[in-house]
């Protein structure tokens, strides 16, 4: 099969297209025919090692795994012995183990659910890491009905599940993104949209009860500013934050602790994606309520540039690879 490999760390130079071995399929596990992969920060961080932290589970000095990809959406083309409920011919989407950057890769049952059937492999393939994120902070958060929620990031992958999430939740929701991303934003239902090029999140004053930093793009200091005395501020992700060792990701592990010293609620966010999340993001896109962004595709051959766009920021929502067989 075809497959994107790398050997070492680094910059999307490090891509190469190649022909490899299907992976093994474990008794727990199926064999999925990749339709589409999607590109995210995650995919960046394993890609170039860095904060070097992940290297502790990806491997210190070169990577374990050759593949890169998390979100797959495809076809069950094997089921392994101890496979309930799916046969060969299922559509499905969810996260893989093998790497979804490939023909082919393999998942276990517990990381898939059916693909909404009104939706392409590229849609649904953007959805499992960003999307369950996104619900996972909505939910810890504590969204409420008549809350004012803001959202960091909102043009991008997890903050456009995020902004429609809030919105089911009955808040009122502003995205801050760029000048090109605020129509996009406005559609998925913001309020009110800030131009970060132009205006702070503390414009208002300390105006809302729930804030959803993405990525760690704003300091601790100012979204205190934009919060409520009592508010609830959620921290998402970070691995594209300066630090050489842990990036962004001290700010979450130190939520618990910042919090005790106070009055405003800190939450380091972190998520898992499993069947139950799935399966209310399938029930959201099949009902019309959320709306997977795929703001950009390209085949698998040219994965290297499709992180290169992600490392941009220039395009909308998600990125996706479509693979061709």
């Amino acid at each position: 099969m075809k497959a994107i490999t790398r050997s070492s760390y680094g910059s999307a130079d490090v891509l190469e297209l190649r022909d490899v071995d299907p992976p093994p399929v474990a008794d727990d596990e199926v064999l999925i025919e990749v339709r589409a992969a999607a590109v995210d920060p995650g995919v960046w961080i394993m890609m170039t090692g860095r904060p070097w932290a992940v290297r502790l589970a990806s491997g210190p000095r070169r990577p374990r795994v050759p593949i890169l990809g998390l979100d797959v959406a495809g076809v069950i083309s094997r089921a392994g012995a101890r496979i309930t409920r799916f046969r060969p011919g299922d559509e499905v989407y969810g996260t893989c183990r093998s790497g979804s950057f490939a023909e082919f890769a393999t998942a276990r049952e517990k990381q898939l659910a059916r693909k909404p059937p009104g939706i392409s492999f590229a849609g649904a393939a953007v959805v499992p890491v960003s999307g369950v994120t996104a619900l996972q902070t909505v939910r810890q958060a504590g969204v409420q009905s008549g809350q004012r929620v803001l959202i960091t990031g909102a043009g991008g992958g997890v903050g456009s599940f995020a902004v429609q999430l809030a919105k089911i939740a009955g808040a009122s929701v502003t995205g801050v993104c760029s000048p090109a991303k605020a129509e996009l934003v406005r559609s998925l239902g913001a309020d009110q949209v800030i131009d970060y090029t132009s205006e702070e999140i503390d414009r208002d004053g300390p105006a809302y009860d729930v804030i959803v930093d993405l990525a760690g793009s704003r300091p601790l200091p100012l979204l205190r500013r934009a919060a409520k005395p009592r508010a609830v501020i959620a921290l998402v992700g970070g691995g594209h934050a300066e630090g050489r060792v842990m990036g962004g990701f001290h700010r979450l592990m130190a939520a618990p602790l910042i919090s005790l010293f106070m009055p405003q609620k800190l939450k380091g966010v972190t998520s898992f994606v499993r069947v139950p999340e799935l399966e209310t993001l399938t029930a959201h896109i099949e009902s019309g309520a959320v709306t997977p962004v795929v703001g950009a595709t390209y085949p698998l051959a040219e994965a290297a540039e499709a992180l290169r766009d992600h490392a941009t920021s220039r395009s909308a929502g998600k990125i996706a690879l479509e693979i061709r067989h």
